[in-house]
């Protein structure tokens, strides 16, 4: 199996055109066997974390598999003993974690809803839900008496979706530049008090942690979900969050330059649209910017099939970045997470049980979102797909041209080379 055949495989990809995106692409940047390169690394990275594991090279799926995951429990083991076995039903405790997770992750400010602004809407469209729980009747002594950031937060999983996409969403078609500030992200951990009716939405997402990109807020439930390896995997989505809000921000910053069509292009990122259609075929390489992961709902969706970069994915390498950090500032005791670097876009074939060769992510991401449904580890394979993706615009570029890149074209969902 050649370089190209291989790759492909990974990414589910036509061998032709990747060998064709090659080709173009060394003709731009000048740059040879970048993907023969980024083959070598990954069988390299494979072998190298084999070992460390003790598994052999010719190890069954499921063994690499249950290795990964051993990897993952003995790690966050060691994570919640250096924070002191914090419990993660505690409002308390999260909140002592978060704080040193976002010192770790360093991203501050941005450009942001104003309070004020927020304020407007939920008094022009009371969220009856959320007073009723709280047990209020009236809205000003409900804003009087509430925090606004967790007010704004329980909107997402206490009021519909219909609601919120078709009444209260409705009046960001209003929202102008000046409608905007800069202003602290804020990491906030909710009372225990909204439990009981989170739960439902923790069930069906699987994930107690959320964010807000338009208020700069990430926001954690303090519900404990019962899965192996809890603490790092809420500690990977907020280091992601807090990577995702900036970027966010930076072209909310950018959008603000042109008023006129600030809201319909506020209201397109915070969809999070995609180009839907077919580009014709011409000299130059088309790429998508997919900024959601769409294997999500459609693992066969075509567009995860064409060259595109992806930012999702761009946050997650620099989640992974802030762990092996995190590993280093736990009270002066050092945690080696490095087992974990570089490893976003890492994987390769074994055999199973049948003689049938499974793909196996060593994506940290996926391993630990694998932990959700054990059983099950071909569902969470898609971080790594995208990653490599991304791995391959870079190897030719840069990650800063990357990032450049997606967010340059994020609204547009497409460039060529």
């Amino acid at each position: 199996m050649d370089t190209a055949e291989k790759i492909a495989r990974i990414l589910r990809a036509d061998k032709h055109s990747l060998q064709k995106i090659q080709t173009h692409l060394t003709e731009v940047t000048r740059k040879e066997g970048v993907l023969e390169k980024i083959l070598e690394k990954n069988t390299a990275f494979v072998e190298d974390r084999l070992l460390r594991l003790g598994v052999s090279k010719d190890a069954k799926a499921k063994e690499v598999y249950d290795a990964l995951i051993s990897k993952v429990e003995s790690d966050n083991h060691l994570v919640s003993q250096a924070f002191g076995n914090p419990s993660l039903e505690n409002t308390g405790h999260c909140t002592d974690v978060l704080g040193t997770v976002k010192k770790v992750a360093a991203t501050n400010h941005g450009f942001f809803l104003k309070k004020g602004k927020a304020i407007e809407f939920l008094k022009n469209e009371p969220p009856r839900n959320v007073m009723q729980y709280l047990g209020y009747t009236s809205i000003d002594e409900m804003l009087a008496r509430e925090d606004l950031f967790e007010i704004m937060s329980a909107l997402r999983f206490v009021e519909g979706s219909d609601w919120l996409n078709d009444v209260f969403f409705k009046q960001y078609e209003t929202l102008t530049p000046d409608d905007f500030e800069r202003r602290e992200i804020i990491v906030r951990v909710l009372p225990e008090r909204w439990n009981e009716i989170a739960g439902s939405f923790v069930k069906k997402k699987w994930h107690n942690i959320s964010h807000l990109k338009e208020m700069g807020v990430v926001f954690v439930i303090p519900i404990c979900l019962g899965i192996s390896g809890e603490l790092l995997r809420m500690i990977s989505l907020v280091f992601h969050y807090l990577h995702e809000i900036p970027f966010y921000s930076d072209v909310f910053s950018k959008i603000a330059e042109f008023p006129e069509t600030f809201a319909a292009n506020l209201i397109s990122l915070l969809r999070g649209d995609v180009p839907d259609r077919h580009f014709p075929e011409n000299h130059k390489t088309l790429w998508l910017v997919v900024q959601r992961y769409l294997a999500k709902d459609d693992e066969n969706d075509w567009r995860l099939f064409v060259p595109h970069i992806n930012p999702e994915a761009i946050h997650w390498k620099k989640a992974g970045e802030d762990l092996m950090k995190l590993g280093e500032a736990l009270d002066g005791k050092t945690i080696d997470l490095s087992f974990w670097e570089e490893l976003d876009w890492v994987g390769d074939y074994f055999k199973d049980d049948l003689g049938n060769d499974t793909l196996v992510s060593f994506n940290i991401v996926d391993t630990v979102m694998s932990l959700v449904k054990e059983k099950d580890m071909i569902k969470y394979l898609y971080h790594h797909e995208e990653a490599l993706w991304n791995e391959i615009f870079a190897a030719h570029f840069s990650y800063e041209e990357l990032e450049k890149f997606a967010k340059e074209y994020l609204l547009q969902g497409y460039f060529e080379i």
